[in-house]
Parts: structure tokens; C-alpha cells; sequence
């Protein structure tokens, strides 16, 4: 063996008598840099660098500068110049038209009617009418076998008028809201039943949650301009659920002319009509459905029935194709508007 000066590197020696450690012995502490002392450093380029396919460069499409600020009526009516104006004869055309600069991918209804200087207001249309007859219906048939049997149908009404009148004012979730009036509606049913259904319990009802709502809304931590709105919400929601117990307070029979009479107007009103002719039509039905069911006081039920119940289905109308507010507050709206004129009526007539 040839001599070689201390600590000179021997390619053949054994890393373990290199760092002298015996075989079968053990080393206490590991260098954590001792891999990095055989590790050779390549200089210039290797094999497989060279063996590496060349990266093309990326090709990028010239970025145009962002467009300025246009206001929205003027965005509403450039999306509405860039639909076509004329479909296909066969219907088939684009529904919509492409994607603007100012970020509208398509044209709604309610902008394409501002647009034209027509109304936005989207009515409900059949599905919601029918519903609304169908649960018109339902307290007919309740009001004739019971007054259990109708308050399972007037507990679904006043649920989805508490609910549709908060998204309707576009407040959703807001449970706290929806389910403050729901309840305002519950303690008015006890209480008509427990007073074997006098008025007053719903007027005492009504000034009750008036007040619980202002307390609720004077300890809200929002703006005043947002608590302002939250307290008119949650009033006109919680009136409207308990206004609709007027049909637990009035006779059976005026609550099945009355429901009768707004089931039929309210799907008159959604046939394809002008909107004069559509509302006497409206009218007119349900007075002729009221004389069919209690004779020409039923006629003049009907009628009263019918004005309010078009006055809550206009409420319910809305700029925004929004299913959700056409079917809550565009069901329940008529029918919970109804119930005042139904009931008072009902007692002026007889």
C-alpha cells in the first residue's frame, strides 16, 4: 500500500475507516454534511441537459387596454343594440345576445324592457296562479270540513307570505325577520282560538309584534339606515302573515267564496291579456265564481276578494326573473291580501 498523506482521499478505503469507525461499531453523531463531501460538482452542461427538448416561448395575445368606465343605463342599452332584433322565423334564435366590453354576458328581460322605455316589472306567471288556486282551494275545502282542517293550509300561507315578502324586498336570509312575523301569525291563530275568534285578537296580535319588532331592531348594532329598513321589512311581514288569519276569523262560507273567488280570478289575471283587459276579466271571474258558490252576495264577496288579491299578485310582481320571489310572495300575496277584504265583507253583507 502506498503512502498517502493524512487525510488524503482513498476512493477504495471504506467511509466508515475513513471517518475511523471500526466495522461493527457504531458512529454516535451523524455529519450532516458528510454527503456533501463526495458529492462531485459538475461544471458547464450534462448529458441530459443536453438531451432536454428546447422550450418554445410562450405566444401571449396583446393585452388592450381596459375599457373606461361606462355607465349602466348606457351598458344596458348597448347589450340591448348587440341582441338581434328579429329571431329566426322558426323561433330559434339566440335568446341573448354575446358578452359586452362593460362585463354583461347576457341581457336580462327587465334590461332589455329599460332599455326599449318599457316596465321591468316581471308579473308571476301560470305555474305561480296555479299554485295560488290550488292552495286558494285547499282553505275552501278546509273552511267547509273544519277549523282544524283550515288551519293547515292557512299555516302554509302564512309561512310563504313571511318568507316572500323578505326576499322580495331582496333581504334573504333573514331569518330572524321571516321567522318573527311566522310566529306573529301563530300567536294570532291561538288567539282567535282561544277567543273563539274575535278580532280583536288579531288587532292585539298586530300591536304586540309591532312593538317586540321595534325592540328587536333597537338592539341591532347596524346602520340606522339598515335597521330602518329591517324594522319596515319585518312590520309589513309580520302584518301580512297575521292578516292572513282574517280567514280563521271569518264564517266558513265567506272563506270558501272568497278562496274560490281569488283561486279563479288569480289564473284569469295570468292569461296572455293586455293588463286593462286582463284585470276586469280577473275581476269579473271571480265575481261570477262567488255568485256560483253563495248568490249575489257572494257575487259582491268575490269582487272584494278579487280587487285585493290583484293588488297583493302586483305586489309580488318584480324587475328580476327571480323564481324563488314568484313563488313565495307571488302564491301568498293574493290570497293573504284577500283575507281583510273576505272577512269584513262577510260581516257588512250578513
Amino acid at each position: 500500500m502506498t503512502n498517502q498523506p493524512y487525510g488524503a482521499y482513498d476512493p477504495y478505503q471504506d467511509p466508515q475507516q475513513a471517518q475511523g469507525v471500526w466495522p461493527g461499531q457504531q458512529q454516535a453523531y451523524e455529519d450532516p454534511y458528510a454527503d456533501q463531501q463526495y458529492t462531485q460538482q459538475w461544471q458547464g452542461q450534462t448529458w441530459e441537459t443536453q438531451m432536454q427538448p428546447p422550450v418554445a416561448a410562450a405566444a401571449y395575445a396583446p393585452v388592450s387596454p381596459a375599457p373606461a368606465p361606462v355607465p349602466q343605463a348606457a351598458q344596458a342599452a348597448q347589450a340591448a343594440q348587440a341582441v338581434p332584433e328579429a329571431p329566426a322565423a322558426d323561433g330559434s334564435g339566440p335568446e341573448y345576445g354575446p358578452a359586452t366590453m362593460g362585463g354583461n354576458s347576457r341581457v336580462t328581460d327587465a334590461q332589455r324592457a329599460r332599455a326599449e322605455g318599457r316596465s321591468p316589472i316581471i308579473e308571476p306567471g301560470m305555474q305561480p296562479a296555479l299554485l295560488t288556486a290550488l292552495l286558494g282551494l285547499l282553505l275552501a275545502g278546509g273552511a267547509a270540513l273544519g277549523t282544524y282542517a283550515l288551519l293547515v293550509p292557512l299555516v302554509v300561507l302564512q309561512g310563504l307570505t313571511a318568507a316572500g315578502w323578505f326576499r322580495l324586498n331582496g333581504m334573504w336570509p333573514a331569518r330572524q325577520g321571516i321567522a318573527l312575523g311566522f310566529l306573529g301569525a301563530l300567536a294570532a291563530d291561538a288567539a282567535l282560538l282561544v277567543s273563539d275568534r274575535s278580532t280583536a285578537a288579531i288587532l292585539g296580535t298586530l300591536g304586540v309584534w309591532v312593538l317586540l319588532s321595534l325592540v328587536l331592531q333597537l338592539r341591532s348594532h347596524a346602520d340606522p339606515d339598515e335597521r330602518m329598513y329591517g324594522l319596515m321589512a319585518t312590520v309589513v311581514a309580520a302584518a301580512l302573515a297575521i292578516a292572513a288569519a282574517g280567514y280563521l276569523a271569518a264564517d266558513a262560507s265567506a272563506v270558501t267564496v272568497g278562496a274560490v273567488a281569488v283561486a279563479a280570478g288569480v289564473v284569469a289575471r295570468a292569461l296572455p291579456l293586455p293588463t286593462p283587459v286582463s284585470v276586469v276579466v280577473a275581476v269579473a271571474v271571480a265575481a261570477g265564481a262567488g255568485f256560483v258558490v253563495d248568490g249575489s252576495a257572494g257575487a259582491l264577496v268575490g269582487a272584494g276578494a278579487a280587487v285585493c288579491a290583484l293588488i297583493g299578485h302586483r305586489v309580488a310582481s318584480y324587475d328580476y326573473p327571480s323564481r324563488f320571489v314568484h313563488f313565495t310572495a307571488g302564491v301568498a300575496l293574493p290570497l293573504a291580501a284577500a283575507a281583510p277584504a273576505v272577512h269584513t265583507l262577510a260581516r257588512v253583507l250578513t
